[in-house]
């Protein structure tokens, strides 16, 4: 099942992968302050709410995709984290050390929606990193490999916007890397993890402006998702609809500029539209950052700045 938000945040349900299902009475007695708390609740009671919505969807025509204005499916979820050099670029390292950050709910933006550059962020380049999320379902802490898998309930797709090439010495860190607003383009829609047989061979692909820029599939994952999952539940307390995005391959890698159009299609989850806004007008190189490729093909990840090209 596909669950999502459009227009004034109506819940909905995708059917065919060509219309949206109004599911919104289903819920009827149901409180939430907003959208994200009512996707959390979803969530955390699906197994009662699935039925309901999958009878519902049976009998209802929906709404063509290409009417309705697609919202993020987790608005502003409690908890992001990201996995830090998670891919092996075509098996071209050597297997990086597991690492995470966590990056503020407040980049989180939708389909259709814009990324902004802020002038106020010194950064001499800013990327795109195509990336596969995990949403947490229920309750996580000290979650084993062997039972990580049972605690998921679902992917979405997510961009994770990077400012990098600050003042050369200067000191950055990964929230100053990546927690600017709208830094976190998401969705379009959650897909359940019973609609994925294997998330370690899902597609992801970007381009930018028509140009083509990354395409790689999670079977290159360093840390699969067990891994992650056990990794940061060791530290965190998870609960659901908090996210773990899985990282990126870096090598098709590029720059974000003013005007841009950024097309990221995941497979199995559907595609995802933003534009680029920077009002400071800056510019930089086109194209893939072929520098930036070569140097993630040779670190090992333990030494990269984070206010570096990473």
């Amino acid at each position: 099942m596909k669950l999502g938000f459009f227009n004034d945040w109506t819940l909905g349900v995708v059917k065919n992968d060509t219309h949206i299902v109004d599911v919104s009475e289903v819920l009827e007695g149901v409180h939430a302050h907003g959208a994200q708390e009512l996707m959390t609740l979803i969530i955390a009671n699906f197994s009662k709410l699935k039925e309901p919505f999958e009878k519902l969807v049976a009998v209802s025509e929906g709404i063509p995709l290409e009417k309705v204005k697609i919202r993020p499916p987790l608005p502003r979820p409690d908890q992001i984290f990201c996995m830090a050099v998670n891919y092996l670029e075509f098996g071209q390292r050597p297997m990086p050390q597991i690492d995470a950050f966590q990056k503020s709910s407040d980049c989180v933006i939708g389909d259709g929606d814009t990324v902004r550059l802020d002038p106020d962020c010194n950064a001499t380049i800013f990327h795109h990193e195509a990336e596969l999320a995990v949403i947490i379902g229920s309750d996580a802490k000290n979650v084993s490999q062997k039972e990580a898998m049972d605690k998921v309930f679902g992917y979405t797709g997510f961009i994770d916007v990077s400012a990098r090439g600050f003042e050369p010495g200067g000191r950055t860190s990964f929230f100053q890397v990546k927690s600017w607003p709208t830094f976190g383009p998401m969705g379009p829609f959650i897909i359940t993890k019973d609609e994925i047989e294997n998330p370690h061979a899902i597609s992801l692909h970007i381009t930018n402006n028509g140009e083509e820029r990354q395409a790689f599939s999670t079977d290159d994952m360093a840390h699969k998702i067990p891994e992650c999952i056990e990794f940061i539940t060791r530290i965190a307390h998870l609960g659901p609809g908090d996210v773990i995005s899985t990282g990126t391959n870096h090598q098709g890698l590029g720059a974000l500029q003013h005007g841009d159009q950024v097309q990221f299609t995941i497979e199995k989850i559907g595609t995802l539209n933003v534009t680029v806004d920077d009002p400071a007008r800056r510019e930089w190189r086109r194209g893939v950052d072929e520098e930036m490729a070569a140097r993630m093909r040779e670190n090992d990840g333990t030494s990269m700045g984070m206010g570096e090209r990473k």
